[in-house]
């Protein structure tokens, strides 16, 4: 198996970009962004001053706003310059200006949005083709992905679904996600949002698979391709389907409820490993180096 040498960061969405406290609300502000931010984490990652990063703006619906708030956040971490690559169509995604910037980059971010738009730009491509081999070949290369940009890493990546209508057969729509990193689903506002019960579904669908739930302001950095480390001032959910035992997932008719045994469930803190080949739990980074291919 080739294991990758860059990195993935995977992030459940709204992630604190260093923003203030709105006067107008008494809700407390207890994370310190330059201390525990995620941003900040991506640059330590690359390793090198002022680094350059890309912003794939493409999932949003609200690509200039939302550019405009991430050259902000990193801006208040000293990188001075970030680039933004508002890629709406595959045919924007073969632009040999973008292709060129890929492969001059030491990271690239996908936004938070749909994440349907960043496979339907992106599936398939030479932008694809490229990233997926930095991403194998170099060591500091990181790729991150918020809300719809991480969801849309692994390769089976859920589309849709109402969270209140999960564990009915057919309730969550899944399609092909950009294969970065598998056998894993990703699904994201995991906490806030509910969707415990959908990422199960998943699950009883795709045994062999593990899902991975992430919290807002939560993420996971991951090493190797196997070993993610909770960073992120919120929760991580992993759901393992291995070793389930009845589950009618695949006889059960459409809109029928599902029955499942034996999902094994962990919750990963601040700084919790859990390696994805061993599935293994780790409390701290006091655990074995990742298996080699």
């Amino acid at each position: 198996m080739r294991v990758p040498k860059g990195k993935l960061i995977a992030v459940g969405g709204n992630e604190d970009k260093g923003t203030y406290p709105n006067p107008k609300t008494r809700k407390r502000y207890t994370l310190d962004f330059f201390e525990l931010g995620i941003l900040k984490r991506l640059l330590i990652e690359v390793g090198k001053p002022n680094p350059h990063i890309e912003v794939v703006t493409t999932a949003s619906m609200i690509p200039l706003e939302v550019g405009r708030m991430y050259a902000g956040a990193f801006e208040r971490l000293g990188v001075s310059d970030l680039p933004l690559m508002h890629i709406r169509t595959a045919e924007d995604s073969r632009r040999s200006e973008y292709l060129d910037r890929l492969r001059a980059c030491d990271a690239i971010m996908f936004s938070g949005g749909d994440q349907s738009n960043i496979t339907q730009a992106f599936g398939g491509s030479e932008f694809l083709e490229i990233m997926l081999e930095r991403y194998y070949e170099e060591p500091n290369f990181v790729i991150a992905g918020t809300s719809a940009g991480a969801m849309a890493m692994s390769r089976i990546m859920i589309a849709g679904g109402n969270p209140f209508n999960a564990l009915k057969k057919g309730a969550v729509k899944v399609s092909a996600g950009l294969g970065l990193i598998d056998p894993v689903i990703i699904d994201s506002h995991f906490v806030k949002r509910g969707r415990f019960a959908r990422l199960m579904e998943v699950i009883a669908e795709n045994p062999h698979h593990i899902g991975l739930g992430l919290g807002e302001d939560t993420g996971v950095l991951i090493t190797g391709g196997s070993q993610i480390e909770t960073i992120g001032s919120n929760l991580v959910v992993i759901i393992d389907g291995r070793e389930i035992g009845h589950n009618n997932a695949f006889e059960a008719r459409k809109g029928e409820m599902l029955s499942i045994e034996h999902l094994v469930v962990h919750i990963l803190a601040k700084g919790n490993v859990y390696d994805l080949r061993r599935r293994q739990f780790f409390a701290s980074h006091s655990h074995p180096a990742p298996l080699q291919s």
